[in-house]
């Protein structure tokens, strides 16, 4: 291939088929797998602000937060690394469970992955709401945490392989989607449980989990596993892929698409060693991203907000059930501006997207620090009025809707786009290893970063926001429109990626990208 050549892709194949009623259903258990990571995220920071939970199992916790305000640092009020562990557990062991979730998945299908993640994360739910010590909590976490794990894992890969080609894009964002109408609805059940009285209502919150956790559950034990899954794990039994190809399409025209599926389960099936491939010189671009922007999702500092939404904002100098109504708030614009999303990624790309969203939450980072720094300074001493603690809320509202619109969905979307077949299992694994690593140690230390930094913590953000977005700018080309097997093209005119992509990388990708597409319809061209 020479020098400056361009590739024709032609018309995208199109496979016959229509959305039926059972994809629709599909979808549904697919959502309530966003249902329940969104659910954790939300729901424990509204519990770790209630004085009922805190003086049964955090009790020098609830001590600090009965003293007189005017005499306590309110940096350091909820510092207490038994407080983030039963935070932060949940994800230490979704890390872990994901290696096992990954064999499982092609061992002995999705539906199997989610089915198992359901029912552990049932038993999880049950023990926290049960809990009568902080041990019990924690268990129940690491449980919940296996079954975020596991979901995580299944669901989405679930998702896409039954769902038509041409909803598959708006469908796998939607699963974002879910998970933030997940913590909306954890925040809604942590305001509403607050004022039951008694002071038993963590135990309803936390319990609540059962509930996205049943969905999963019984539903799984109704689907069947993918045509891919089948084609994968029983190649010598094509007729149940088939049917149930027919069954999920609405038609019996399935024979160009199981072709595809074959050739595809081939082209995998020889595929050794995607650990070692990676490390390829010629795979340096995808795995720098696939560290990099898990690694900067979450010093975005958007778990920071979400986690402990309503300890941030108790700690702000709102009082009574104040932090819960914020957090319902920045939990409704987090839902809204994942539709920004949605509706725009498509058409404006992903850059600019990321450009903004970068912009905003990095004004906004500064705003919150600056507010806050002026009324509490380096004391944490302070008593703020209602009208400036709404204008905290709304820097933090703002801030919320460029993540959900920009790093958000993209963090995930992104990485999903740039892995070739060959080393698509091991990037994948490594993106979501590193998310849920980061998404851990964040979790552990940020009350204790609060107590030291103080208002510093949000500079702090704020300069991790301005390292991202020029990463971006500099060394993310747009991937928007590119099909997969033809993204090194755009790794080959980056102006620094192109240094580690050779003419003979780029022949040997585009005549894979051949031999799958040549099977049931027209080659791609190289002119």
């Amino acid at each position: 291939m020479a020098g400056g050549a361009v590739v024709s892709t032609g018309p995208v194949k199109v496979y016959p088929g229509k959305m039926t009623p059972y994809v629709l259903f599909i979808c549904f258990v697919a959502a309530s797998g966003g249902l329940i990571f969104g659910y954790d995220i939300g729901i424990s920071g509204g519990v770790t602000s209630m004085p009922p939970f805190l003086r049964k199992f955090f009790p020098s916790v609830y001590h600090k937060m009965q003293e007189d305000k005017n005499h306590t640092n309110q940096y350091c009020t909820f510092d207490s690394p038994k407080l983030t562990m039963f935070t932060s557990s949940l994800y230490l062991a979704a890390l872990v469970s994901s290696f096992f979730a990954s064999w499982m998945t092609r061992r002995f299908g999705r539906k199997i992955t989610m089915f198992m993640g359901g029912l552990v994360f049932l038993v999880g739910a049950a023990i926290n709401g049960a809990a009568v010590d902080v041990a019990m909590l924690i268990i129940g976490r690491i449980l919940l945490g296996v079954g975020v794990g596991f979901a995580n894992q299944s669901v989405p890969l679930y998702l896409s392989e039954m769902a038509p080609a041409n909803y598959r894009g708006f469908l796998n964002i939607g699963f974002q989607l879910m998970i933030t109408l997940g913590i909306l609805v954890a925040n809604l059940i942590n305001y509403g449980t607050d004022k039951i009285k008694g002071g038993w209502g963590w135990r309803v919150s936390l319990a609540g989990a059962a509930v996205p956790a049943l969905i999963i559950t019984v539903g799984a034990v109704f689907l069947a596993d993918t045509p891919n899954s089948l084609i994968e794990r029983n190649p010598d039994n094509p007729e149940k892929a088939k049917s149930m190809l027919r069954r999920i399409r609405g038609t019996d025209d399935i024979d160009e698409e199981y072709r595809d599926l074959v050739t595809a389960s081939i082209e995998s099936s020889k595929v050794e060693h995607p650990w070692r491939n990676i490390l390829s010189r010629k795979y340096r671009p995808q795995l720098v991203m696939a560290i990099l922007i898990p690694f900067f999702q979450q010093l975005t500092g958007i778990n920071v907000i979400m986690f402990y939404a309503p300890v941030l904002f108790k700690t702000i100098g709102f009082k009574n059930n104040g932090p819960l109504v914020s957090a319902v708030i920045t939990g409704c614009v987090n839902v809204l501006a994942t539709f920004v999303s949605i509706f725009t990624v498509d058409k404006f790309g992903r850059r600019l997207l990321f450009l903004e969203g970068g912009s905003q939450m990095l004004i906004c980072q500064i705003a919150v620090g600056t507010l806050i720094a002026i009324k509490f300074g380096v004391t944490g001493v302070a008593d703020i009025s209602k009208s400036y603690a709404y204008l905290v809320v709304f820097f933090i509202c703002a801030y919320v809707a460029g993540f959900a619109w920009s790093w958000g969905p993209l963090g995930w979307l992104v990485p999903s786009e740039i892995f070739p077949l060959e080393i698509r299992s091991a990037g994948q694994s490594i993106n979501v290893s590193v998310n849920m690593l980061f998404t851990f140690l964040i979790a552990q230390v940020f009350l204790t970063m609060l107590c030291h930094m103080k208002f510093g913590l949000f500079y702090f953000f704020a300069f991790w926001v301005i390292c991202m977005t020029g990463f971006v700018y500099w060394f993310l080309p747009e991937t928007k429109n590119v099909p997969i097997e033809e993204v090194v093209l755009v790794w080959k005119k980056h102006w620094f990626w192109s240094k580690f992509i050779s003419e003979d990388d780029i022949s040997k990708d585009i005549s894979k990208g051949f031999e799958l597409h040549s099977n049931g319809g027209a080659p791609k061209s190289i002119v």
